[in-house]
């Protein structure tokens, strides 16, 4: 599952104040567009993509 999301540090910065981790930012690199990766919890992922 991914969610669209603004700007893909904020939404980091965020999560990362109820303790929520997640992988570096990558770049889409056809789109130019960032987005990264998190684990719900049942450990499955879930993506943020940028708008």
């Amino acid at each position: 599952m991914a969610f669209s999301v603004a700007s893909v540090p904020h939404t980091l910065k965020w999560l990362a104040t109820r303790q929520i981790s997640c992988e570096p930012i990558h770049t889409d690199e056809h789109t130019g567009k960032r987005f990264t990766f998190f684990s719900d919890p049942d450990n499955l992922p879930l993506e943020l993509y940028e708008q």
